[in-house]
């Protein structure tokens, strides 16, 4: 079977939209999944619906990477985004054609350098996993290349800054997994500029010439379907070794100047992207809705006999559970308008009911305590300051969660398993809460500090264990509706 080229396409007829020939404009470090799933999707889509016409010049990050690979693909790969948009299937299957080329810095170290000199490139993008935004002393300006990410993007904008006498630099956009990850691109930046005696005029241009914008992107991107990828290739009539797959939902939020939403076309193109002078309350509404929502429902779901999300979403109990714990008690927290958090929540519960993606329950149950403080504890503490009452879902989760612990069905630190193994020796569950609640270690404050959470805790811990979930879950939700009478 042929791999995937322009030619190829050609020969087999396709008819589909194709940008061969463009100008390089983007820099992009990573030929990921992730990238390719998202950030190129949303270029390529640019180019065919607004007259973007770029082209991406893909640097592979690291020295196992697979710039030459995709060189013999003509920089094409075949993307398919599936999932729910209310009720309907989405399936659908798209050419990326916005990559010219890869490059590999370890081998190709002068054509590295020469994307300096070409003036059509205005945007650098990155996305080298949360551990690529890393300040390493150990690299210098004569390593070709320098081995971090941080040190590589300097040592181009250094060649930018010579090449062009001072002249423009970069938008650039960094979308590792980490809070303010442009802050944290740009610090590292000036330290090495500074480590490696670059002079204050280059420090200067950095800060005057180039716009580092930390973003929050939201896709669920499930990369190569090891499984069906032999069927698809023969579907289509080519060999692709970059099949990607991603869910059908998206979301980019940049935090940055309001013109970078004039030089990027988003809006013409209709892509969901939000340009804002500040991300964080985007943050929140993700960590708060998606993440409390997956770490609300495991323990629940788990105990109740379900194994993944799509299932527990789809459970009539739980699913109730969970949408009411979002819509009544995690949305009165976030600092957006209504309508954009309920569109919001819409959205992930239709995520969390994909066809596509078999999410599993034990795989998000990793580290929950520390997962539990940083997603769902925030939200229980402004409600609380807010309305002077407990969040009862919230605490229902929470004394789930205890119970699912305490069964050994930990996958968590050593010091949250150390103090599970040793729950036996409590005579009831108000001791091992008196000590569990305490633990700042392990929640970063003393939750019995907390009005009322304890003893609340404690009532649904004891009705879960005695009773089951099964019927605790009904009697509680049995609770709330004649509460609502």
């Amino acid at each position: 079977m042929k791999d995937l080229t322009y030619k190829t396409l050609k020969e087999a007829g396709y008819h589909g939209y194709l940008l061969e020939d463009g100008k390089e404009k983007v820099i992009q470090f990573g030929e990921g999944n992730f990238l390719r799933g998202f950030v190129d999707d949303f270029i390529d889509i640019m180019n065919e619906k607004s007259g973007f016409d770029a082209k991406v010049a893909v640097v592979q990050p690291i020295p196992e990477g697979r710039a030459c690979m995709l060189n013999n693909q003509e920089g094409l790969y075949t993307l398919y985004l599936r999932g729910r948009e209310g009720n309907e299937i989405k399936d659908e299957r798209r050419i990326i054609s916005c990559i010219s080329r890869g490059i590999d810095p370890y081998t190709e170290f002068d054509s590295f350098l020469d994307l300096a000199a070409n003036d059509d490139i205005e945007f650098i993008i990155s996305n080298t996993t949360e551990a690529g935004i890393i300040y390493d002393e150990t690299c210098s300006l004569q390593d070709e290349p320098p081995a971090s990410f941080p040190a590589k993007l300097t040592r181009l904008l250094y060649e930018r800054f010579m090449r062009s006498s001072g002249g423009k630099g970069y938008i650039i956009l960094s979308c590792e997994l980490i809070d303010d990850n442009g802050k944290y691109l740009k610090d590292a930046v000036l330290k090495h500029s500074k480590d490696w005696e670059l002079g204050s005029e280059f420090r200067e241009w950095i800060h005057e010439e180039n716009i580092f914008c930390s973003t929050l992107v939201d896709r669920i991107v499930t990369g190569y379907p090891s499984e069906s990828a032999e069927k698809l290739h023969r579907e289509n009539g080519y060999k692709d070794d970059f099949l990607d797959t991603a869910e059908y939902f998206g979301l980019w939020v940049i935090e940055g100047p309001d013109d970078i939403g004039r030089r990027i076309p988003f809006d013409k193109a209709g892509l969901p992207v939000i340009v804002t002078d500040d991300h964080k309350p985007y943050k929140i509404r993700k960590v708060r809705i998606l993440n409390g929502a997956h770490t609300s429902m495991v323990p629940v779901a788990l105990l109740y006999g379900e194994t993944i999300v799509r299932d527990s979403m789809q459970n009539e109990d739980i699913g109730r559970f969970v949408r009411d714990l979002i819509t009544e008690e995690v949305i009165p927290t976030i600092p957006l308008c209504g309508d954009q958090l309920n569109n919001f929540a819409r959205d992930v519960f239709d995520r969390f009911e994909n066809p596509f993606i078999d999410h599993k329950l034990e795989d998000i149950s990793l580290n929950s305590i520390s997962k539990w403080t940083a997603r769902v504890k925030p939200a229980l503490k402004d409600f609380v300051f807010e309305y002077d009452i407990l969040p009862v879902h919230i605490v229902f989760s929470f004394a789930a969660l205890i119970a699912f612990y305490k069964k050994g069905n930990i996958r968590d630190s050593k010091e949250v398993i150390e103090f599970f193994e040793k729950a036996g020796k409590y005579d009831d569950n108000k001791e091992l809460l008196e000590d569990f609640m305490g633990n700042e270690k392990f929640f970063g404050e003393d939750l019995r500090e907390i009005k009322s959470f304890g003893e609340l805790t404690q009532q649904y811990l004891d009705q879960i264990e005695q009773m089951g979930m099964k019927e605790a879950l009904r009697l509680f939700l049995k609770e709330q509706n004649n509460g609502m009478d």
